[in-house]
C-alpha cells in the first residue's frame, strides 16, 4: 500500500495544484474549474482503485498474499455496484477538491453544492457519471422480476432497485451536518457530553465470560441462521473499493487517522485484550450513493430491497447468467464439477487464482464457493443455506420440466426462480417473523391486505443496524451432528472464529448434513442484558484472516455513527415510546438499574446512546426475541417490504389460488428433507427441539405439489 500512498501524493502535488493550492472566491467558480477538478478527481479515484486491486492481485499471483489481503480482494465490489460506487467516489472527491479551493473564505461549515448553479450541478452530475446511475431503462411487461429490483414499482421504477440509496425514517445526524459521523472530532460535545469510544462501550456493556452464555429454551440455531439469510436478501451496505483516502493518501488498513473512507476504532485505556493503545481496529466507511438533490451523505444498498431470492440468483443480470447452467436447456443452476456431497451438489467454486478460503487451509487448497451474494463463504451455516436453495432450485426445475416438456430453459429457470423467491417469503412471514416479533406482531406487522403502489419498500438505513440484533443469538461454536443426532467425529464442535471462510470443511468433513443437523438439534444463544454477545464475535471476528481480531459489537455501533443514525431516544420517540431522561427513567425502560447506571456513566444522557446497543439491551416482548424499540423498527421494514412488493406471493395477480395453496405448504423442514440425506427433522425447525422429542420422519412433512404449474 506504500506505493499507492506515494502515487496519490505525487498526483496531488503535481497535477491537482489548481484545485488545492490556489484559493478562489465563491463568486469566481467557473464551469472550467468544475471540469478540471472533476477530471483530477477521476484520476485520483481510478488510480487508487487500480493500485489497490493490482496490489492485491499481484500478491495472489505470487502466492504472497496475507489472509487480510485475500479478504480485501474477496470483498471488492464488482459489476454495476462497483460502477455506482465509483461514480459516487468521483463526486465526493470532486466536491472535496472544490471545498479545499474555497474554504478559506468561510469561517464555519458550508456545503459546496449550495454555491453552484443548477447548470453547474448538472455538469457535475455528467462529469462524475452520476447522471447515468440515475437513469432507469424502460420497463418491460413481464411476469418475472428484474434481477436488480427495477420496475417493481411502475410509478417509480428505481424505487428499491440495487445500487440506490437507503430510506431515511429520521433525518441523518452528522457532526458537520452532511457527512462526518458523530465522534469524528475528538472531545466534541453532544447534548453536553462526549461520545464514548465504541470499544469502551463494548468492554463495559457487552463483555461477559463466554462460558456463562445461556441457551435459548425456545429457539434453535436454524432460527438465528434464517435471520442472516433474509438479511442477505435485503441489504448490503458496501464499502469503497479503495483501501486509502483519495485526497490525503491515508492507508486505512494501517493508519489510525480519520480521513474518508477511514474511520478507525480507537482503543480505550485498560482494554482487556489490546494492550497497545496507539493501535486501532481498521474500519472503512460505507460507500455513498450518487445524490445531487441533497448534500447529506446517504449510503448505498447494492441489493434490491425486496425478498426475491437474490442471494441465490444475484442482484444483476450478469451475475445471474454466470450462476446458471447453460450447457443444457433445462433451467438449472450451475453446480460444483469437482466434488459432490454424497451424491448431492455443492455450490460451484469461484474461478480465481487464489482466495481467502484457500488461505484458511493451504494444504487442502479448497477455494471459495460462489453464489448470488458474495458473503456466501463467511460462516458455515450461511453456506449450508445457500447450498440447500441451490439444490432446491434444481429439484423444482427438474420437476417442472417433466410437467411441461415444451418449456424452454429460460421459462423453466424463471418459473423456478419465482417459486423459490415466494417460498422464502412464505417461510419468513408465516414461520419466522411470528417467533421474532412475538406479541407485538399484530400491531407492527398486521395481516397482508393488498399490494400498495404508493408504499415505499426501500430498506431503511436504521434497519441495517437494528437487524444486527441477530448477532446476539450466535453461539461461540459451530456444532456438527451425525445420524441419530449424535456428535459427529472427529470434531463435533469447532470454535466459531475457526470456521470463517473454511469451505474445506464441507469437502473434507462430511458435507452440509452434519451442519444442518447441528443447527436443528441445538438451541441458539439467548440474548440477555448481561450476556449480549460472545467473545468469539466480540474479540475474535475474522481473526483467522485479519492481523487483529475484530469486535462485532463495536463495529455495529461505529457503523451506526458512520451512517449518521440518530441516538437511542430519537428512535424511541419515532416509535411513540417514552424517551427516558434520567437514570431512574432509563432503569424503568430497561427494567435494570445497574445497566442504566452504566449507560449514563458512559454516555451522559440517553439521547447519545448508540441505537444498536440501546436496542439490544431492552427486555424482550412476550413471545419475541427483541424489545419494543427493535420490534417497532424491524416490523416496519418487513411491512413495507411486503406491501410495496408487486410480486409478493399473496398478491392475487402473482399466482393462482391453487399455486398459492401449494406454496403455503412449504417449510424449511421440507427443503431440508428434499435436499439432504437427513431422514428425521423437527416439525418446526425454528423451535428448540431435543432429539428425538419433536422430531418426525420426512414422510410426515407436507411437500409441494407442482401440478398447478402444468401448462394447459
Amino acid at each position: 500500500m506504500a506505493s499507492l500512498q506515494i502515487y496519490v501524493g505525487m498526483v496531488l502535488m503535481l497535477t491537482a495544484q489548481i484545485c488545492i493550492t490556489t484559493s478562489v472566491r465563491p463568486e469566481e467558480i467557473k464551469d472550467s474549474l468544475i471540469d478540471e477538478c472533476a477530471s483530477q478527481a477521476k484520476l485520483l479515484v481510478d488510480k487508487a482503485y487500480k493500485q489497490t486491486r493490482d496490489s492485491l492481485k499481484s500478491h495472489l499471483d505470487d502466492n504472497n498474499a496475507s489472509p487480510g489481503d485475500l479478504m480485501a480482494y474477496f470483498k471488492q465490489p464488482v459489476g454495476g455496484s462497483r460502477n455506482a460506487i465509483r461514480a459516487a467516489d468521483y463526486l465526493g472527491a470532486t466536491l472535496q477538491l472544490l471545498f479545499n479551493r474555497i474554504k478559506q473564505f468561510y469561517k464555519g461549515p458550508f456545503n459546496v453544492t449550495d454555491l453552484l448553479t443548477q447548470e453547474q450541478m448538472d455538469l457535475l452530475s455528467q462529469k462524475t457519471g452520476c447522471r447515468s446511475q440515475l437513469i432507469v431503462k424502460a420497463c418491460q411487461d413481464s411476469p418475472y422480476r428484474t434481477f436488480n429490483g427495477e420496475c417493481n414499482n411502475r410509478l417509480k421504477p428505481s424505487a428499491g432497485a440495487a445500487n440506490t440509496g437507503f430510506k431515511r425514517l429520521l433525518p441523518a445526524q452528522y457532526e458537520d451536518g452532511f457527512s462526518h459521523p458523530r465522534g469524528w472530532t475528538e472531545n466534541k460535545l453532544y447534548n453536553g457530553y462526549r461520545l464514548p469510544l465504541v470499544r469502551a462501550v463494548s468492554n463495559e456493556i457487552v463483555r461477559f465470560p463466554t462460558e456463562d452464555w445461556t441457551l435459548d429454551d425456545g429457539r434453535a440455531v436454524t432460527f438465528m441462521q434464517w435471520g442472516q439469510w433474509v438479511d442477505h436478501d435485503l441489504d448490503l451496505a458496501a464499502t469503497s473499493p479503495s483501501r486509502s483516502s483519495f485526497v490525503n493518501s491515508v492507508d486505512c488498513e494501517t493508519s489510525c487517522a480519520r480521513e474518508n473512507p477511514c474511520f478507525p476504532l480507537k482503543i480505550p485505556p485498560n482494554d482487556p485484550r489490546i494492550t497497545n493503545q496507539d493501535d486501532c481496529l481498521p474500519f472503512f466507511r460505507t460507500a455513498p450513493v450518487c445524490s445531487l438533490a441533497s448534500p447529506v451523505r446517504e449510503q448505498i444498498n447494492t441489493l434490491s430491497a425486496y425478498i426475491d431470492g437474490n442471494q441465490v440468483y444475484g442482484s444483476d443480470a450478469q451475475t445471474a447468467e454466470r450462476l446458471r447452467n447453460l450447457k443444457n436447456d433445462l433451467g438449472l443452476m450451475a453446480i460444483n464439477v469437482n466434488f459432490t456431497d454424497n451424491g448431492r451438489a455443492f455450490l460451484p467454486f469461484n474461478s480465481g487464482n487464489g482466495d481467502v478460503c484457500t488461505a484458511t487451509n493451504r494444504t487442502a487448497g479448497i477455494p471459495c464457493f460462489i453464489a448470488g451474494d458474495g458473503r456466501v463463504n463467511e460462516q458455515p451455516g450461511l453456506t449450508a443455506y445457500h447450498t440447500l436453495f441451490l439444490r432446491e432450485h434444481n429439484r423444482i426445475a427438474t420437476l417442472l420440466h417433466k410437467l411441461n416438456p415444451t418449456w424452454s430453459g429460460d421459462i423453466l429457470y424463471q418459473e423456478t426462480r419465482k417459486i423459490i423467491g415466494s417460498i422464502i417469503q412464505k417461510i419468513t412471514y408465516k414461520d419466522w417473523l411470528p417467533l421474532l416479533l412475538g406479541s407485538e406482531m399484530s400491531s407492527v406487522l398486521p395481516p397482508y391486505r393488498s399490494y400498495k403502489v404508493f408504499e415505499d419498500a426501500r430498506v431503511a438505513n436504521i434497519f441495517t443496524i437494528a437487524f444486527r440484533m441477530g448477532h446476539t443469538m450466535v453461539q461461540p461454536f459451530v456444532s456438527r451432528l451425525g445420524p441419530g443426532y449424535r456428535p459427529y467425529a472427529p470434531e463435533p464442535e469447532t470454535l466459531l472464529h475457526k470456521t470463517f471462510f473454511t469451505t474445506w470443511r464441507f469437502i473434507h468433513q462430511g458435507g452440509i448434513d452434519p451442519l444442518v443437523r447441528g443447527m436443528m438439534g441445538n438451541a441458539a444463544k439467548r440474548n440477555r442484558q448481561s450476556q449480549v454477545m460472545v467473545d468469539e464475535l466480540r474479540d475474535h471476528l475474522f481473526e483467522i484472516v485479519k492481523r487483529i481480531g475484530f469486535d462485532l459489537s463495536a463495529l455495529n455501533m461505529q457503523r451506526g455513527r458512520d451512517h449518521g443514525l440518530p441516538g437511542y431516544n430519537a428512535w424511541r420517540r419515532f416509535c411513540r415510546l417514552s424517551a427516558p431522561r434520567t437514570v431512574r427513567e432509563l432503569a424503568a425502560v430497561l427494567q435494570n438499574t445497574e445497566l442504566a447506571e452504566k449507560f449514563i456513566n458512559l454516555y451522559g444522557t440517553p439521547e447519545n446512546i448508540d441505537i444498536w446497543i440501546g436496542g439490544v439491551s431492552e427486555p424482550h416482548v412476550n413471545g419475541g426475541r427483541m424489545g419494543k424499540l427493535l420490534t417497532c423498527l424491524i416490523g416496519d421494514q418487513f411491512r413495507r417490504t411486503r406491501d410495496g412488493d408487486r410480486f409478493y406471493y399473496e398478491n392475487p395477480s402473482v399466482f393462482t389460488a391453487a399455486q398459492r395453496k401449494e406454496i403455503e405448504k412449504m417449510t424449511l423442514a421440507r427443503i431440508i428433507c428434499d435436499n439432504t440425506n437427513i431422514a428425521e427433522v423437527p416439525k418446526n425447525v425454528f423451535l428448540r427441539n431435543d432429539y428425538p422429542k419433536g422430531f418426525v420422519k420426512c414422510s410426515n412433512i407436507p411437500e409441494i405439489d407442482l401440478k398447478p404449474w402444468r401448462q394447459k
